[in-house]
């Protein structure tokens, strides 16, 4: 651990002076010291079966197997001792590890995650019983106006494990093919065969289960065909649609592996000639996606209005429906069936009161709001979205004043069941975090089983209520104990030109309006290898929406520096010791950088 370590760093302060900092070894920590004696009955030697016993009872790993814990030892030496002759090897002690190897098992993620790193979800429920990580306008390079539209943002997200990506299609400028583009703004488009080509490609390197596309469709009848044409010869096989019209529940992630599905609104009838106004006062003209749901940039008058008085006459305008735009002659026909038949999931938009646009009765469907449709929605019919939110799908989105691709908090769509909380994945920020550290459960395949808070089917005294405070549920209780890597990540004076970093970590539970809660340790100078050893309780009300959000800056005069961060899932968390790798602020997995912790529930 400490062969390749220097004994000083030097630095300059004041232009001449050097000034030397002593390097601290990593030792192990007082707790892992008594734990390894435990364990061991005092010996200076562990073997497989007390390294079982360890994982056991202390880490929670129940699923641990004896074969394993030999595989964990042989691991370890051969990582720690690779060159080591066998001869010089007592044979007593040859399949067994010091307590130098303890701490090194210990300290690396590769043997010690803090996560489950395989699928362990019931995945045979509906789609609409998962929490589904999702994009928003998947085909932006970067803000919402003036960016380039492309595949490689696509690419990227699903190989980061997102699941369902958006298209805004569209006619190209001669109406005889279709661009993906963000209406009405600077954006530079990117054909569509080219982003339905690099989803076939990239769908399934991340995860094995379903890709749901989104569209917001703004093409004519002709184009339609042809988009439907285009998906059933690049997907293939691989593209699903249901046999039946009419499904009374969504098939399962199980059923769907390595399949396609798409999602937009089935248009009744469309126009032999859709054609688009430059003025935008009549923006679609066919039962395509409305744009007060689908698109960020956008919101229309009706949708910022679109919570209503219960009882009133709801007055919402589907900027799709036909009977609100007499923008040009109407010349009806059937639209293409093949278009109709490849949709799984309809997006559908009942009238009425918002009580009515919730209810759970007739076709499974999917409703698209913004954040602050939901807002507003959820002050009086909370309990409401939750129910619709057990059959049918909601999507949430960006409001529209987010052009730099910034997002909201997701718990926002999470804590009413929403399964599509829309990110802008080529975004940064500690939304995203969230975003991304909640998916990060599962195995990170992409889909989250919904917590059964969410799914109580009937109406009852103790139905969940988010904004209603209830009791303790349990306490997590989470010890630092130090950290390690910087210095193989970073220069020496990437973080303080004449001194070693002085390191502090946050520690912030983000879920229930009750949970949240921050705390952080004190801020150690000089030292590229901090050691905190402090602790903290975090009572939880609800755990199952729980995120742990962990951050290590490095204390500065004026801003901080950002040397790391993770977020994890509470009720996803391994108990005991674990190594907890940082990431950047991208999302991006640091290579060297992880912290010791330790997790306990109470």
């Amino acid at each position: 651990m400490g062969n390749n370590m220097v004994t000083y760093n030097k630095y300059k302060s004041f232009l001449f002076f050097i000034r030397k900092y002593k390097v601290t070894e990593l030792v192990p920590p007082q707790d892992l010291k008594e734990v390894f004696s435990k364990f061991t009955g005092g010996g200076s030697h562990m073997s497989s079966e007390q390294l079982h016993r360890f994982l056991v009872e202390h880490q929670g790993e129940e699923d641990c197997t004896l074969e394993d814990s030999e595989r964990i030892v042989e691991k370890v030496l051969q990582k720690r001792r690779p060159n080591q002759e066998t001869a010089n090897v007592d044979q007593n002690r040859e399949k067994e590890i010091t307590l130098e190897d303890f701490f090194h098992f210990l300290l690396h993620d590769d043997f010690n995650t803090p996560l489950k790193t395989e699928v362990h979800h019931d995945m045979s429920a509906p789609l609409s019983h998962y929490f589904i990580y999702t994009g928003h306008n998947s085909y932006l390079t970067g803000n919402q106006l003036s960016s380039d539209c492309s595949e490689e943002p696509i690419i990227k997200a699903l190989q980061r494990g997102v699941r369902v990506i958006e298209l805004d299609l569209w006619p190209t400028s001669n109406k005889d093919d279709i661009k993906v583009d963000h209406g009405w703004t600077l954006t530079n488009p990117v054909s569509a065969i080219k982003c339905l080509k690099s989803i076939k490609e990239y769908a399934f390197i991340a995860s094995q289960y379903p890709v749901i596309i989104t569209i917001e469709d703004h093409l004519t009848a002709d184009l339609r065909a042809k988009f439907a044409d285009m998906a059933t010869q690049i997907f293939g096989e691989m593209l699903y649609y249901p046999e039946s019209d009419s499904l009374t529940e969504f098939p399962s992630p199980d059923s769907l592996k390595n399949r396609v599905i798409i999602s937009t609104k089935p248009p009744k009838e469309c126009f032999e000639s859709n054609r688009i106004k430059e003025n935008g006062n009549c923006p679609m003209l066919d039962g395509s996606e409305s744009s007060d749901e689908e698109s960020s940039g956008k919101e229309s008058p009706d949708s910022r209005n679109e919570v209503e008085i219960e009882g009133t006459n709801g007055s919402d305008r589907d900027e799709g429906d036909t009977s609100t735009c007499e923008c040009v002659q109407r010349s009806y026909q059937e639209c293409s069936p093949d278009y109709k038949r490849i949709i799984t999931i309809h997006n559908r938009k009942l009238k009425g009161s918002l009580k009515d646009k919730l209810k759970t009765d007739g076709e499974l469907r999917r409703l698209s709001w913004s954040e602050t449709t939901l807002e507003k929605a959820s002050e009086s019919h909370g309990t409401d979205i939750i129910r619709f939110t057990q059959k049918n799908i909601l999507r949430v989105y960006p409001r529209a004043i987010r052009v730099k691709s910034t997002n909201f908090k997701p718990h926002i769509g999470w804590m009413y069941g929403a399964q599509m909380v829309a990110f802008n994945m080529q975004g940064h920020g500690k939304s995203l975090w969230l975003m991304q550290g909640m998916f990060r459960a599962n195995g990170g395949c992409g889909y989250v089983k919904k917590p059964q808070i969410l799914m109580q089917e009937h109406q009852c005294d103790n139905e969940f209520d988010p904004t209603r405070i209830l009791p303790v549920k349990k306490t997590l209780k989470v010890k630092v104990y130090m950290g390690h890597g910087w210095n193989l990540d970073f220069s020496p004076t990437h973080f303080d030109k004449c001194s070693p970093p002085d390191f502090y970590t946050k520690i912030c539970i983000v879920g229930m309006h009750a949970d949240i809660a921050k705390k952080k340790t004190k801020v150690v100078m000089d030292n590229w290898f901090p050691l905190w050893d402090e602790e903290f309780e975090f009572p939880l009300t609800v755990p199952e929406l729980a995120l742990l959000q962990i951050q290590v800056r490095d204390k500065d005069q004026g801003k901080d520096d950002f040397a790391g961060q993770t977020c994890l899932p509470i009720s996803e968390l391994k108990l005991g010791f674990r190594s907890v790798p940082l990431y950047n602020k991208k999302g991006e997995k640091l290579k060297s950088v992880k912290l010791l912790m330790r997790f306990q529930f109470e």
